[in-house]
């Protein structure tokens, strides 16, 4: 079985920090699961601000680092990242960036899509972090899915959470564990990604 015709999965991309963004990931995954669809993780390594840092193929613990075929192949992609004054981190825009080629062939064109971010204080950038990661998504050509006002936990929630995407509060010392309404709101992305892929194939 090659990678083309392997059974559809939705790609949980991300890159964290201090775990939380992590763990929407995971909460996220559940969501497509339960929406009928493979779930599969992968994480970016970190970038060094002196050089390219050569990292082993294997992260020690957690998500695979992820591949161009991860991407090039997914039914759909939830991409996540903690904010970086307001923008998405440089290691996960830097994997973005080596994507052209997959840009030049339309592979992601017309795959659903969502993003999801961590902040540690309340007005942390969460919304620009969702939408600067969106941007790359567009070039791609991929269909944008938010979380609609009929998921009332965007209404209620005191923590986080937007139209644009889930989003978490992590706190300033980055150890707020994910709220109830923050985790709903993340297993609802994952459902609503697998369910329109679904659709889509179909």
């Amino acid at each position: 079985m090659t990678a083309a015709t392997a059974p559809p999965y939705v790609l949980v991309l991300f890159y964290s920090r201090h775990g939380a963004t992590a763990e929407m990931a995971h909460q996220i995954a559940r969501g497509v699961e339960e929406g009928g669809l493979e779930a599969r993780l992968r994480t970016v390594p970190a970038v060094s601000a002196v050089c390219e840092a050569v990292e082993d193929s294997i992260p020690d613990q957690g998500a695979p680092y992820a591949s161009a075929d991860d991407l090039a192949h997914c039914a759909a992609l939830a991409l996540g990242s903690p904010t970086r004054f307001g923008n998405m981190a440089a290691a996960l825009k830097h994997f973005l960036d080596g994507t052209s080629q997959l840009w030049l062939k339309g592979a992601l064109a017309g795959k659903p899509a969502g993003v999801f971010t961590s902040t540690s204080s309340m007005h942390g950038g969460q919304e620009t972090t969702l939408l600067s990661m969106m941007l790359p998504l567009l070039h791609h050509g991929m269909l944008l899915l938010g979380l609609p006002y009929s998921e009332t936990d965007l209404v209620h929630t005191d923590a986080g959470g937007t139209p644009y995407g889930p989003t978490h509060l992590a706190g300033l010392n980055n150890d707020r564990p994910l709220t109830d309404a923050e985790r709903r709101l993340c297993l609802a992305l994952g459902r609503r990604l697998a369910t329109t892929a679904i659709a889509l194939q179909a």
